[in-house]
């Protein structure tokens, strides 16, 4: 907005809050995890005074991350700029049993890491889900709906958006763990075995109006056990595509962000982060 065509609009929008209320939800009980989970609720600026409107929503696991990253200024900048919508975003934290509840539901890895991944899911698809649709205004239609994740986390909202298009419409994976598998590499075949791949593999198909954003770090890890030259995590990222587009999702349904230096860390997340919510929430 021009400040000399519209001097009074302006000032006052510069004067209204931008940044998102924050809501701490603490010892949430959950019968399926058999304990209290943590989780935190940004909400847009304008929803206390927008009574009725609906909101589309971003579910991250390993939530506790979020402030590291300095999620809220984020937030802020992108609310300010106008370059993506208000949204409510919710962050749940991890507990100590993160290695047994991320993973993928259908089964755990060779280190049997990832046990209690049906329970999770059944988590935040039975108990965390309903408690927020009751709780907060969100819009509808599963194409509103976002779960992304960090690492590990990333692994675990892949599987459970896969799992369920009617519930989110969209996943996002940052630095995902693709590589969880169910045995130890093979020389002779480096790359079988990966869970996710296979799960995508086996389906029957494409579910249709779903999407997907991945972001790797070229300094994401070291390891290449196939020696191509490219670090596993980006293979891993670049072979789920190339399973996903098998089963029919066309490209512009699909966005991967290649950082040069980024890490395997919050920092790096962070300043993918804006690159994310506005693929995501399309303005």
């Amino acid at each position: 907005m021009n400040f000399w065509q519209k001097p009074v609009e302006t000032l006052l929008e510069l004067l209204q809050r931008k940044a998102p209320h924050l809501r701490q939800v603490r010892h949430f009980p959950s019968q399926h995890l058999g304990r209290e989970v943590d989780f935190d609720v940004y909400l847009p600026p304008d929803y206390h005074r927008s009574q009725g409107r609906q909101y589309p929503l971003v579910v991250f696991n390993d939530g506790q991350d979020l402030p590291v990253m300095n999620f809220s200024g984020i937030l802020e900048r992108l609310f300010f700029t106008h370059e993506i919508p208000h949204f409510i975003a919710v962050g749940v934290h991890a507990s100590g049993a993160r290695m047994h509840e991320y993973g993928t539901a259908r089964q755990a890895d060779y280190k049997h890491r990832g046990d209690r991944a049906p329970q999770y899911t059944n988590f935040i698809i039975r108990e965390l889900w309903p408690n927020l649709e009751r709780r907060f205004r969100i819009l509808e239609d599963p194409a509103h709906h976002v779960f992304a994740g960090f690492s590990l986390g990333g692994l675990s909202a892949m599987d459970i958006a896969w799992a369920y298009p009617d519930v989110f419409g969209t996943a996002g994976v940052f630095s995902g763990a693709l590589w969880w598998r169910w045995s130890p590499v093979h020389p002779e075949n480096p790359d079988a075995d990966r869970i996710m791949h296979d799960i995508i593999r086996q389906s029957t198909h494409w579910h249709e109006g779903q999407r997907f954003w991945f972001q790797c770090g070229t300094l994401d890890e070291e390891d290449d056990r196939n020696g191509n030259g490219i670090i596993d995590s980006i293979d891993d990222t670049l072979d789920l595509i190339r399973e996903l587009r098998s089963k029919g999702c066309p490209e512009h349904d699909v966005w991967y962000h290649e950082m040069e230096g980024g890490r395997h860390e919050p920092h790096t997340w962070g300043e993918a982060m804006p690159n994310f919510l506005k693929w995501a929430l399309k303005v």
